[in-house]
């Protein structure tokens, strides 16, 4: 029951990052699963219910691969890159109508994964700066909670923004600007030298 739950919640989540939510109803929903509406009541209550579990699903396996890149043993910029990949990758089916419908009809849904998704993201870099401070690969000085706050924020804003387009704010050479940028305020020495070797290395490889 739970495996054939997360494979509906798997597929529809695919057509609402297609068309949104809003234009989807659940008798779409039943025809793209090839079943009744009937059975598909079996695994949740009704649409709302849908898209709840839709955006607990997206938290969990959040939780569970930023977890899997904290046990990866990377330094701390290398865990960053990781991570940056991990957003290049979610980035790739963002479809900003299904952001707009959950704001505008699932406004309690949309605050609780803002919320749940800062919370997570920051928890992650503070962890992460205080790392990058113990491996001597991040400024001594720096104030963690205030630096993770800063960038959370930054990232939190770039959708909500005006200055970029969509296709410029969700391509993968934009959020590695991002994060290139973070580091180099965070960077010692040691850290920027070992991030310029990092980049160097990215370069090669799309240059082959």
């Amino acid at each position: 029951m739970e495996l054939e739950l997360t494979n509906i919640l798997k597929k529809v989540k695919t057509l609402y990052r297609k068309y949104g939510i809003k234009s989807i109803t659940m008798d779409d929903v039943s025809h793209e699963l090839g079943i009744s509406k009937k059975t598909l009541y079996q695994y949740v209550s009704d649409k709302h219910d849908l898209v709840n579990r839709i955006v607990d699903n997206e938290i969990i396996n959040s939780e569970r691969l930023l977890d899997e890149i904290s046990k990866k043993q990377l330094n701390a910029i290398e865990e960053l890159f990781e991570y940056n990949r991990h957003v290049i990758l979610m980035l790739k089916d963002y479809n900003p109508s299904m952001d707009y419908d959950l704001k505008k009809y699932y406004p309690d849904t949309y605050a609780k994964i803002r919320e749940v998704r800062s919370q997570l993201m920051y928890e992650k870099v503070l962890l992460n700066m205080k790392k990058g401070k113990a491996e001597g690969y991040y400024r001594s000085d720096l104030d963690e909670e205030i630096i993770a706050r800063l960038h959370i924020s930054r990232i939190e804003n770039l959708f909500d923004a005006e200055l970029f387009t969509v296709n410029e704010s969700t391509s993968s050479k934009f959020f590695l600007e991002v994060f290139v940028y973070h580091i180099r305020g965070i960077a010692n020495e040691n850290g920027i030298n070992f991030l310029e070797q990092k980049l160097k290395e990215l370069n090669s490889k799309e240059n082959e």
